[in-house]
């Protein structure tokens, strides 16, 4: 747990600090914003609309953020597109991104575009397209509504087609389909 959550008033003026191992290179943070590589990930929302990724080079767990020769790892940027209280006081959230692989990070998610001193709650993020298994984080902030964007880190090359349930210019019959482009929103 950390000052920012234990008083949520500091957020207005001190980041919400992050796991540097589960985020990719060069990710930085502001009061109301995650930068990744030099990119700013509202800005990107902005640019390419959301559901969209932004991927760079992993960092090498436990070096402080030495990035990897090798090894990838991606940022999933959503908007939230509708927000329910449930009856045991756990928030209901629902993405427009499809959030099913093992390897998002779902503990670091994080709302970006705005500043909040709302206390946390335990939240449920309910993926975009099929029915899947909601995700449960144990602090995210109270006042989440319809509209906010979030940011999560996974680990490897997020694919676009596979986090947008409405992509519908590749499909797997495509040979481009399996292609991988750094930072490409595709839009």
């Amino acid at each position: 747990m950390t000052l920012t959550h234990l008083i949520p008033s500091l957020r207005a003026s001190v980041p919400n600090p992050l796991g540097r191992d589960l985020w990719p290179e060069f990710t930085t943070t502001s009061v109301s914003d995650v930068t990744v590589a030099g990119v700013s990930l509202t800005r990107l929302a902005e640019w390419c609309g959301t559901p969209c990724v932004h991927t760079a080079a992993a960092v090498i767990p436990g070096t402080g953020g030495m990035p990897s020769a090798t090894e990838v790892a991606s940022v999933v940027v959503a908007r939230v597109t509708q927000v329910a209280p449930a009856a045991d006081g756990t928030i209901d959230v629902w993405i427009d991104a499809r959030l099913t692989d093992s390897a998002v990070a779902i503990d670091e998610l994080r709302m970006i575009g705005r500043v909040s001193t709302a206390c946390d709650a335990r939240t449920r993020i309910h993926s975009a397209g099929e029915a899947a298994t909601a995700l449960t984080l144990d602090e995210l902030v109270s006042d989440l509504r319809a509209g906010d964007l979030v940011a999560v880190p996974c680990r490897g090359a997020a694919r676009l087609r596979d986090i947008d349930p409405d992509r519908r210019h590749l499909h797997d019959d495509d040979p481009r389909s399996d292609a991988w482009t750094p930072a490409g929103c595709g839009r």
